[in-house]
């Protein structure tokens, strides 16, 4: 059985996401202590509750431990169970967080899966439905691996009740792959959408997002308004993507009440701005979501990314209880770096 500390590094939730994900898929149980322990509430909320048993549920796993605010938990998973399965988190615990747990071992599977995850799909603290679905399913796509995910309703803090599907068909070896330099720029694009809410609100967000970036980045720019994104509850959402010869970067923000349209606009912005007069192929947050699946691969991979976060940090040390494997990092915290991970 493998021990693992939660309290390590950023000691969030991702520890606990990662270690489901590679015990489910060698069959290895593992014991975690201290979840989330430097968290304000520790323990396993119910986000991290419905992970642990949606990936229970896909590995037939036997489990101590899982309840509400529980800081320890055992988990002996027997074997992966492809097909179709619906996980609902019950509140706006997000659903993309929920699939990290989740894709790894269902592409590594004996067959096509089809989820049905509730919850929400546009919320803080983690990456936005359509982050997945334009930046992290192409990257890894070119690894051999094949998701389509598609968005039936939108989940908004704090009502939650989005719903995404997401089709997941699987690969029998992963790829390896190498980003080192983006390449060409090729387009930017991206979508302002609300919910609930008067129109002027999307409108301004494009339009100050359409000037800023006229004016200081000197670049085109086609944004899609979406006035009625179906959802049980009011919220707003700015979404940019850059796309380059080699590689897919995405920014996005969010509206909260009391907010201007125009501050989710410059946040937005400001990411993508400096993600652009920076160095670096992949961003920041696709590095820690790409690292399960580039230590799987056989082989050689590298990419240099613009920041090297303690989120990637962490991932990687959370992977290194499971496979032994080499990994090299050139860059400090908070910098721009290079990773490079061979698995023979």
């Amino acid at each position: 059985m493998i021990e693992i500390d939660g309290s390590y590094g950023e000691g969030g939730g991702q520890i606990l996401r990662t270690a489901l994900a590679f015990s489910a898929i060698f069959k290895v149980p593992i014991l975690i202590r201290n979840i989330r322990a430097g968290r304000k509430n520790p323990g396993l909320a119910h986000q991290h509750l419905t992970a642990v048993n949606a990936v229970a549920r896909i590995s037939v796993a036997e489990v101590e431990g899982n309840s509400f605010g529980s800081q320890t938990l055992r988990f002996i998973p027997k074997d992966i169970r492809p097909g179709e399965h619906r996980f609902d988190v019950e509140t706006a615990g997000s659903v993309t967080l929920l699939l990290q747990a989740l894709l790894l071992p269902l592409c590594l599977a004996r067959s096509t899966s089809r989820l049905t995850l509730v919850g929400g799909t546009h919320v803080q603290w983690s990456p936005p439905f359509h982050y997945l679905s334009e930046v992290l399913f192409p990257t890894v796509k070119a690894m051999g691996i094949s998701i389509d995910a598609a968005i039936k309703r939108w989940g908004w803090y704090p009502r939650g009740g989005g719903m995404i599907h997401v089709n997941i068909n699987p690969c029998s070896e992963i790829q390896p792959i190498t980003l080192l330099d983006r390449g060409s720029p090729k387009m930017i694009h991206g979508i302002s959408a609300i919910s609930n809410l008067p129109k002027h609100v999307a409108d301004r967000q494009r339009d100050r997002t359409l000037k800023r970036i006229k004016e200081e980045l000197k670049k085109d720019i086609e944004i899609e308004i979406l006035y009625d994104a179906p959802a049980d509850g009011q919220g707003s959402f700015l979404f940019l993507v850059a796309e380059y010869d080699r590689t897919v970067a995405g920014f996005s923000s969010l509206g909260a009440k009391g907010k201007p349209a125009e501050k989710v606009a410059e946040e937005a912005v400001d990411s993508m701005k400096d993600y652009i007069e920076s160095k670096g192929c992949v961003d920041s947050h696709l590095a820690d979501q790409l690292v399960p699946f580039v230590a799987l691969a056989k082989g050689n991979s590298s990419f240099t990314t613009t920041r090297i976060t303690d989120h990637l940090l962490t991932n990687l040390w959370v992977i290194q209880h499971f496979l032994d494997m080499t990994i090299s990092i050139s860059g400090e915290r908070g910098e721009r770096g290079r990773v490079e991970i061979f698995n023979e």
